[in-house]
């Protein structure tokens, strides 16, 4: 890292993924959800969450810095989950993040791909700088509500 990332960043991305994925946990639980940290390198999800109306969700969690441009985040199709959540951290030193809590059928849905010859075919993704507009109404979703097209919520997955 150069001299000017380390006085904004003092945490490696390792750090960073662990934290969001804590963060994750957390607020799912204060929000009458209980869930917790899987254990690193779990295959296809980060977080364990068990509503009291519908069996354990498994959430993968994707964390970034915002950066307008060409910076993306993304999951790979054969990834086994049941929620995406997107936590995006702000690029300066307002300490201010965004998390989206998305069902996995609207992931699949929206993400971009790349053509089935690719290496990359099995990639969806999105630009970070794109998630607000797109998934807005997901935004501290941590009751875990699918809203439908029209806005209004309906039973989860």
């Amino acid at each position: 890292m150069t001299e000017r990332q380390t006085e904004q960043r003092r945490y490696t991305k390792k750090q960073m993924g662990d934290a969001c994925e804590m963060l994750v946990a957390a607020e799912l639980t204060l929000a009458g959800i209980p869930a917790l940290k899987v254990p690193d390198n779990w295959p296809g999800y980060d977080v364990i969450a068990q509503p009291f109306d519908r069996p354990p969700q498994r959430i993968s969690v994707k964390s970034r810095t915002y950066k307008k441009g060409p910076a993306y985040v993304g999951y790979m199709d054969y990834d086994g989950f049941d929620w995406l959540a997107f936590v995006i951290l702000a690029n300066d030193e307002s300490n201010q993040r965004s998390v989206y809590l998305i069902p996995r059928n609207l992931a699949d849905r929206t993400a971009r791909r790349d053509k089935p010859t690719a290496k990359t075919a099995n990639l969806r993704y999105w630009r970070v700088d794109e998630l607000e507009a797109k998934f807005d109404r997901y935004r501290d979703n941590f009751s875990l509500i699918v809203i439908e097209d029209g806005g209004t919520p309906c039973s989860g997955n």
